[in-house]
C-alpha cells in the first residue's frame, strides 16, 4: 500500500487511532491513512486477503468496533469539497467535516443539511440518515444524496446512483457503513443564507420549571410550521469558567430553534415559550447560516462519553416528565437529554426511497453521559430504566446517536429493512468484512 500505514508501537499509531470520542479506544492491527480511492481499495484488499475486519473513521465521533484487531481506514485526509453552484450540489470527500462544507457553500448562497456540530464528518453523518438543523423543512441529509463512490469488499470501486446501482443506492442512504467504504458522495444543497435561531434557557432546578417547560414545549410543537426545527435539552452544567455565569452549576432546560422564515414571524412563534418562566439566557436572533452551529454550541473538544437514542412514536407529557426526573439532578451521573421534534419533511420518503427508518416518529430522545470517572455499567442501568418508562412508545434507535463502542446493534431498522440490508450484505460482503447488517447475526446470514 502506498498510503501512510501504522502498526501498534509505531510513531503515529496513537494519533491515527485517536478520535473525538475518547471513551472507547481502538486497537487495530493496522491503521491506513488513506488519501484517495486507490489507498482505500488497497486497504480493503489487504484486509480481505488476511481475513481481517475493516473499520472506517473520519473524525471519530462514533467509533467503529470492527476496527479492533483488523484494519482501520482513516479517511480524514480525504477532505476535499467541491460546490457546483449551478446544480446546487456539493461533492464531499469521506474525511470532510460539515464545517468545511458550510464554508464552501456559503459564498454561493447555499447550505448543506448539516447537523448541529461543524466538526462531525459529513459523509458518515449522511450514511446514518443525518438529522440536521433544518430537518423538518428539508428532511434527512440522506434524502438529498445524488450519488456515492463505494469500495466494496471485493476491492471494486463502484459509482452508486439510482440508475446504476439502485439497491446499493437505497441501502447506503440510511444503512450506514456496513456495505463498504464510501470515499465520496454528491449531495444537493438548499438555498438558505440566513435563519432565525438560537436558544432560550431556563433554570430547571427552580420549582416545577423543568416540567412546565417540557409540557409547554410538547404542546408548542403541535402548532409550529414545517419550516421550524427545534429540540429541547436538559442537563446540569458544570461550575467552570467556560460556562456563562448565570448558568454555571445549574440544571438548565433549553429550547433550541432554527427557522427559515422572517425574524418577526420567528418572534411570534416563540412567544409562548417565553411565557413559561423568566429566562436565564435568550440567544434567539437572525443570523447568517454560517453561525448555525451556535444554536446548539456542541463541545468542540474530544472527550469520553456514552450515548444512545430512542425514536418515539408519540410522547405523552407525564411520560416525558418522568424521563426528565430520572435523568435530572438526582440521577447517579450527569446525563445530557435532547428531545428532537420530528415530523414535517422527515415523515416523507424522497422521490427515490432510501433506508432511513421510522419516518412516522414524532420525537427522537437522545441521552449522553460523560464517562470521566463514571462506570459504563451504571450508565447503561440508568438508560435501561428510562427505556422502561418509554416502553410502548419507543420504535427503535438511530445509527448516528449510538455512542457505546458498538455494544448494541439491535433496533436500528425495522424488520423488512433489516432483512433487505442483510440480503445486500450477503451478496456484497459474504465474509462480513465490514461487520454485517445491523441486528443480524453472522449465523442468520
Amino acid at each position: 500500500m502506498s498510503a501512510t500505514t501504522f502498526r501498534p508501537g509505531d510513531d503515529g499509531y496513537a494519533s491515527g487511532t485517536a478520535g473525538f470520542q475518547t471513551g472507547f479506544a481502538l486497537a487495530p492491527e493496522r491503521v491506513v491513512g488513506a488519501t484517495d480511492d486507490g489507498d482505500v481499495r488497497a486497504a480493503v484488499a489487504y484486509a480481505a486477503a488476511r481475513g481481517l475486519s475493516v473499520g472506517v473513521e473520519a473524525t471519530g465521533h462514533g467509533r467503529p468496533g470492527t476496527a479492533d484487531g483488523g484494519v482501520l481506514i482513516s479517511t480524514r485526509r480525504m477532505d476535499s469539497v467541491h460546490v457546483d453552484p449551478e446544480r446546487r450540489t456539493a461533492r464531499i470527500g469521506a474525511g470532510a467535516t460539515w464545517g468545511q462544507v458550510i464554508e464552501a457553500a456559503a459564498p454561493h448562497g447555499l447550505a448543506p443539511l448539516n447537523g448541529s456540530s461543524p466538526g462531525v464528518g459529513a459523509v458518515s453523518y449522511t450514511l446514518g440518515g443525518g438529522l440536521g438543523v433544518l430537518a423538518r423543512e428539508f428532511g434527512y441529509a440522506a434524502d438529498h444524496v445524488r450519488s456515492l463512490d463505494l469500495v466494496t469488499a471485493d476491492g471494486v470501486l463502484r459509482h452508486v446512483a439510482a440508475d446504476s446501482e439502485p439497491e446499493l443506492f437505497w441501502a447506503l442512504r440510511g444503512g450506514g457503513h456496513r456495505l463498504g467504504v464510501v470515499t465520496a458522495l454528491e449531495t444537493g444543497l438548499v438555498a438558505v443564507q440566513r435563519l432565525y435561531g438560537g436558544s432560550i434557557a431556563f433554570d430547571g432546578g427552580s420549582g416545577d420549571t423543568a416540567a412546565d417547560v417540557l409540557r409547554r414545549y410538547l404542546e408548542w410543537t403541535r402548532t409550529v410550521p414545517d419550516a421550524l426545527t427545534s429540540s429541547l435539552s436538559a442537563l446540569t452544567l458544570p461550575d467552570i469558567p467556560q460556562v456563562p455565569g448565570p448558568m454555571r452549576g445549574r440544571y438548565v432546560v433549553s429550547v433550541r430553534v432554527a427557522y427559515t422564515g422572517s425574524a418577526a414571524e420567528g418572534e411570534r412563534l416563540v412567544a409562548p415559550l417565553r411565557e413559561v418562566a423568566p429566562a436565564l439566557a435568550d440567544s434567539l436572533r437572525e443570523m447568517p447560516y454560517t453561525d448555525s452551529h451556535t444554536i446548539h454550541s456542541d463541545p468542540p473538544f474530544p472527550h469520553a462519553y456514552y450515548g444512545d437514542s430512542a425514536v418515539l412514536g408519540e410522547l405523552g407529557a407525564e411520560v416525558a416528565v418522568r424521563m426528565l426526573e430520572l435523568t435530572g439532578p438526582k440521577a447517579p451521573m450527569m446525563t445530557v437529554v435532547q428531545l428532537n421534534h420530528l415530523g414535517g419533511a422527515l415523515a416523507r420518503q424522497p422521490a427515490v426511497p432510501n433506508a432511513v427508518p421510522y419516518r412516522d416518529a414524532g420525537f427522537l430522545l437522545r441521552l449522553l453521559s460523560p464517562l470521566d470517572g463514571t462506570d459504563v455499567a451504571a450508565v447503561r442501568a440508568l438508560y435501561a430504566e428510562v427505556a422502561g418508562v418509554l416502553e410502548g412508545t419507543a420504535l427503535g434507535r438511530l445509527l448516528n446517536f449510538s455512542f457505546g463502542g458498538g455494544d448494541r446493534t439491535e433496533g436500528f431498522h425495522g424488520p423488512r429493512t433489516r432483512e433487505r440490508l442483510a440480503g445486500l450484505v450477503s451478496r456484497h460482503d459474504p465474509a462480513s468484512l465490514f461487520g454485517g447488517a445491523y441486528g443480524v447475526s453472522r449465523d442468520a446470514r
